[in-house]
């Protein structure tokens, strides 16, 4: 059953809890992926919880009176119907739980008065106050049986102290493999109402357990953790109510983590290498100790990890090179596969502990688009632990392990700051060290799948009431953000929710704007010899909208994605912010009619994949505005003038066969015919295509995008081409064009032409690109190179080849202008021809060097070889 269903089962009939009664709950600690809450007190404290463990089912209750309180009784009806395997198993309920006897016999339920289960019980009910027979229980739920059991933890606690109420406290050793803790809180009195849906979990709960403790023990003997072993490892998300940070760098990213979970115990490192280094040997082997729980029992170590066998061998600790399998202690492996995720599950919970270690930002490298912290391998095993191993690289480097006191902890952070916000207080110390760090891992764990899962649901929740409450920042070009603000994370935190969201208007607060439901039908072009290419619909969705997007059932499933945005840049890294770090969304054509929403709006595009050959393809689209967009030769002018380029919408669209410029609307309304802007254009295209000797036609045209704020410069290149706002007036002005030319547009369109065949990184990457822009202000624009660009002034080019010259003509001096200066003058003594003949050689060779030594004497021979033919 889905848990909203076993939710709904669970309080079908029960009026409000009663728990006024004369026995005093405790609070009950939920972590990993299956516990969630039934019930919450007024201070949002659990009360009755449940999970599953194998092929079983756990419903587990914060009082034993609970069991024996007939004001409980439908409840405790509807959780047998759920806990039993079948509709006539057989019951088995403890001695002293005579009183659920008598309910549950009374509903018509076989029971057996018994100490212990047995197989051929179902179900089992029992008091949390009694562990002999935790192994054979725990087992029980495993094969499939169902368990009741109730108790509190709090005058156990008061007679053997709070600290070790998680992992002595008898209930424990059979609750915690499911993820149910008691807690040795004692919960008031009351009467709590019966929740609509499943109660959202607390983000922290005060389990005085002393975990520093176990990092003390981790680290004990060890002054510093060196982890530069050979291999560049990934970041940690710590995200488990149990789990703990070992290392942080200065940014508070965490580098080796550790975490309780059920009964056992497990330490992550970002880097397999850091598992046999003999420089981190003295933490090694504490965590082989802490991991063992002071059994000192065998352990295992995957072939994988020969070295780390080795280093435990010199330590005279049993172990073994083997997988997972009989007797042992510790298991030690990489996290690169999840083969054995549901039996280190079950191995961690009930009692062994795992070292793991290994990087997930090569992961990332090879499957762009898809979360490491959802999909890598290693994470299907570590999410449930609490830990995550991100897609980010971390810095090799020598670290101090953390020392006492608090650690930036993801859910503390998120604690602090909502509670902050509440309270209208500006961040202050410890949050204001760990905004960034928050705002990084708030986008992290939201990639985290949440459907059908409420612990993370939950979170998701949270997040949302939060954002709710507060309201979204503003932030414009003129109301910039600061990255290390409570404004920055908030932005970050409505991007990435909504993402999780079909309709994210949930999350804006003012009332959205009227929008022209009227269905519009596009055709597009599915055919696409290229990469991947964005084909624009003319459509925008405004902000906090939801469209719908119906497209013919032949091209569901055939690769074709929805994107809602063009401003690519992703500036989470920025230090101001002038708007959102991420405002686009994309998403698959998974089905026939599907809806999309951005909290940010945008243009809409159809993303066709490479080499796909689907032809014209219709797409409908309900929930969107018109956007002014113009193509040389088939939009009609008169109907530009007269109503397209008032189309609401505040980015438009100019096009010719190879570019399409994106701007702001604002700057287009006045003009009357695009089209002798659009033709200089095009005859700007067919140059750089003729100097790069490829087609006339591109596989898909360029783009270039302007944006309030890109990632990096004024411009750069990519696909789109990124600039900022004020380089449209430049790029829209025939005139400006033609008298002072447009030297950053060209380059970045170079780049874009340059190939790895006859480039020599880093020397000539921001130098040949420039061959286009000379080209182009020459032989389209007219402008000749010393006044294209003062740095080709005669005077400089002389004064900087003299200068080259003087220090000895070193290949380290011979970058961006001085490395032109060699084609120019080449050019200026052969012409243009040899260039645009090399070029068309390079695109039939096959076999090309890759160093750079070797690719300049080929090129020096090719383009010798080609003036020699003039």
């Amino acid at each position: 059953m889905k848990p909203c269903a076993t939710y709904e089962l669970l309080v079908d009939g029960v009026g409000p809890w009663d728990f006024t009664g004369g026995f005093v709950p405790c609070e009950l600690l939920l972590v990993g992926e299956d516990a969630y809450p039934v019930l919450l007190s007024a201070k949002k404290q659990v009360l009755i919880a449940v999970s599953q463990y194998g092929k079983g089912r756990m419903v587990v209750v914060s009082h034993e009176g609970i069991l024996k309180d007939p004001k409980f009784s439908q409840f405790l009806r509807n959780a047998m119907e759920w806990l039993k395997p079948c509709p006539g198993a057989l019951v088995g309920v403890h001695p002293r739980l005579d009183s659920l006897s008598q309910v549950l016999l009374g509903a018509g339920t076989r029971v057996q008065v018994g100490a212990e289960p047995s197989p051929s019980m179902g179900v089992f009910c029992m008091e949390a106050y009694d562990s002999s027979q935790a192994k054979g229980i725990v087992d029980f739920v495993k094969a499939g049986g169902g368990l009741l059991i109730g108790g509190q933890a709090w005058y156990w606690a008061s007679q053997h102290g709070k600290e070790k109420v998680l992992f002595e406290f008898p209930g424990n050793q059979v609750t915690s493999v499911a993820g149910v803790y008691f807690t040795g809180n004692a919960v008031e009195k009351g009467v709590f109402k019966v929740a609509k849906k499943i109660p959202k979990i607390p983000l922290v709960v005060p389990h005085q357990a002393n975990l520093s403790l176990d990092a003390e023990f981790l680290l004990h003997g060890v002054s510093e953790l060196d982890l530069v072993t050979g291999g560049i490892p990934s970041t940690l998300l710590v995200h488990g109510a149990l789990s703990f940070p070992l290392c942080l760098d200065r940014s508070q990213r965490c580098l080796l983590a550790a975490a309780r979970y059920g009964r056992g115990r497990v330490v992550v490192a970002t880097h397999e290498s850091q598992l046999s280094s003999p420089k981190l040997a003295r933490f090694l082997l504490n965590a082989v100790s802490w991991l063992g729980a002071g059994r000192k029992g065998l352990v295992a170590v995957d072939p994988s990890l020969k070295k780390l066998c080795s280093l435990l061998s010199q330590a005279e600790v049993k172990s073994q090179l083997s997988q997972l399998a009989g007797d042992i202690s510790v298991y030690c492996c990489t996290s690169y596969s999840d083969r054995d995720a549901d039996k280190i599950h079950a191995f961690v919970a009930e009692g062994g502990g795992l070292l793991v270690g290994g990087q997930a930002w090569y992961w990332a490298s090879q499957n762009c688009g898809t979360a490491a912290v959802a999909k890598y391998p290693g994470n299907r095993i570590l999410n449930r632990f609490g830990l995550s191993i991100l897609g980010q690289s971390g810095q090799a480097a020598k670290y101090a392990p953390v020392g006492p006191g608090e650690h930036y902890h993801f859910r503390r952070a998120l604690l602090l700051f909502s509670t902050q916000l509440q309270e209208h207080q500006e961040p202050r110390e410890p949050l204001k060290g760990w905004l960034q760090p928050l705002a990084q891992d708030c986008a992290a764990f939201l990639h985290i799948p949440a459907h059908d899962c409420p612990a993370y649901a939950s979170l998701h929740r949270i997040l949302a009431k939060v954002l709710k409450r507060t309201g979204i920042p503003q932030v414009s070009r003129h109301c910039p953000v600061k990255s290390n603000s409570k404004e920055a994370v908030l932005l970050c935190m409505a991007t990435e929710l909504s993402f999780t969201m079909t309709d994210s208007s949930a999350l804006v607060q003012r009332p959205a704007a009227g929008v022209c439901s009227l269905p519009v039908t596009v055709e597009i072009d599915g055919t696409n010899p290229g990469d991947a290419a964005w084909r624009s619909t003319g459509l925008y969705l405004p902000e906090g909208h939801t469209a719908v997007i119906t497209c013919p059932c032949l091209v569901v499933g055939a690769g074709l994605k929805v994107q809602v945005g063009c401003h690519t840049d992703d500036l989470s890294k920025a230090k101001e912010l002038k708007r959102a770090p991420v405002v686009i969304r994309t998403c698959d054509v998974a089905c026939q009619k599907q809806s999309i929403s951005c909290l940010w709006g945008g243009l809409i595009y159809i993303v066709v994949p490479a080499k796909s050959v689907l032809g014209n393809v219709p797409i409908t689209v309900e929930g969107a505005v018109r956007a002014p967009f113009f193509k040389l030769g088939e939009t009609c002018e008169r109907q530009w003038e007269a109503c397209i380029r008032h189309y609401p919408a505040p980015w438009a669209e100019l096009a010719v066969e190879n570019l399409i410029l994106t701007v702001p609307s604002d700057s287009i309304r006045h003009m009357e015919d695009p089209r002798p802007l659009l033709t200089l254009w095009n005859q700007i295209m067919v140059a750089i295509s003729k100097l790069a000797a490829v087609p006339a036609k591109f596989p898909r045209p360029e783009r270039i995008v302007t944006d309030v704020q890109i990632s990096c410069g004024w411009m750069h290149s990519g696909y789109p081409i990124m600039g900022q706002l004020d380089s449209a007036k430049g790029m829209l002005d025939v005139q400006h064009m033609q008298t002072t030319g447009l030297w950053g547009p060209i380059h970045e369109l170079g780049h874009n032409q340059q190939q790895q065949a006859w480039e020599f990184p880093p020397h000539t990457t921001e130098a040949t690109c420039n061959l286009w822009s000379v080209y182009v202000h020459e032989e389209v624009l007219g402008i000749p190179r010393h006044q294209a660009h003062q740095a080709l002034r005669p005077q400089c080019r002389e004064e900087r080849t003299k200068d080259y010259l003087k220090k000895g003509a070193q290949l380290k001096d011979w970058n961006v202008w001085t490395a032109l200066e060699t084609y120019l003058q080449l050019q200026e003594g052969f012409g243009w021809d040899p260039f645009t003949q090399l070029f068309s050689d390079y695109q039939k060779m096959s076999r090309i060097p890759k160093d750079n030594a070797s690719k300049m004497n080929l090129w020096a021979q090719k383009f010798s070889q080609q003036s020699m033919t003039l």
